[in-house]
């Protein structure tokens, strides 16, 4: 019998390998995850792979049906909507209390921005863009906030992940154009007011809502 601290890291290790799998689109939105195949493949027993799975339920990245099967979480357009919703009323809040400390040093956000123009792949891109979106919620000091945001952000890297890789088929510069929007965003809270900060990132949200349609052709 495996002592708790080892059968937590292979439950953690096996998380961390389904969860990129999802995120990267490996798994298709509806693809069922066996628990007995998954923990042949991963060469762990099942108990590991199903608490990862319980795990990734509670990020929003896995449902489970009536009859214990998991299965890859598949937003629907309103599951969308709703996400749109709560970062509308989250981010433009959250920069708002985050400009004064981003103002004196946006070093973070900086390297965060030089880190996406380097990416070499979407999924780097993916993780980044939300990695920039937390790091101005941790800047907010209001860890209620914070928490709240976090709690989407498994769905969103799900969503995210779904556009990213669409827009980079339609042969779209993914990577320089994520970049370029959040140089903008940056250049705000070197020089805007708390209020400008604020209006900036509601128009940067407000800018993925023509996404959502994009989003929901893939859903159909």
């Amino acid at each position: 019998m495996k002592p708790p601290s080892s059968s937590k890291q292979l439950s953690e290790q096996a998380s961390a390998v389904l969860r990129m799998r999802i995120i990267d689109g490996v798994l298709d939105p509806g693809a069922l995850i066996a628990e007995s195949a998954a923990a042949q493949e991963l060469g762990v027993s099942r108990v590991p792979v199903r608490e990862a799975l319980f795990a990734l339920e509670r990020d929003g990245l896995v449902e489970f049906s009536g009859s214990g099967r998991a299965y890859v979480k598949k937003l629907s357009q309103h599951d969308f909507e709703e996400l749109y919703a709560l970062r509308l009323a989250l981010e433009p809040l959250g920069s708002a209390l985050a400009a004064p400390g981003l103002k004196a040093d946006s070093s973070a956000l900086e390297r965060n921005i030089r880190a996406t123009r380097r990416a070499k792949t979407i999924q780097e891109v993916t993780r980044l863009d939300l990695d920039f979106h937390e790091l101005i919620l941790e800047a907010s000091g209001n860890s209620r906030l914070l928490k709240l945001w976090s709690s989407l952000r498994g769905e969103l890297e799900l969503w995210l992940g779904q556009l990213h890789r669409r827009h980079q088929a339609n042969r779209l510069d993914t990577r320089n154009g994520t970049a370029a929007a959040h140089e903008e965003i940056l250049m705000g809270f070197k020089s805007a007011s708390t209020d400008g900060c604020r209006q900036l990132m509601r128009r940067h949200i407000q800018a993925w809502r023509e996404w959502l349609p994009l989003a929901g052709e893939n859903e159909a």
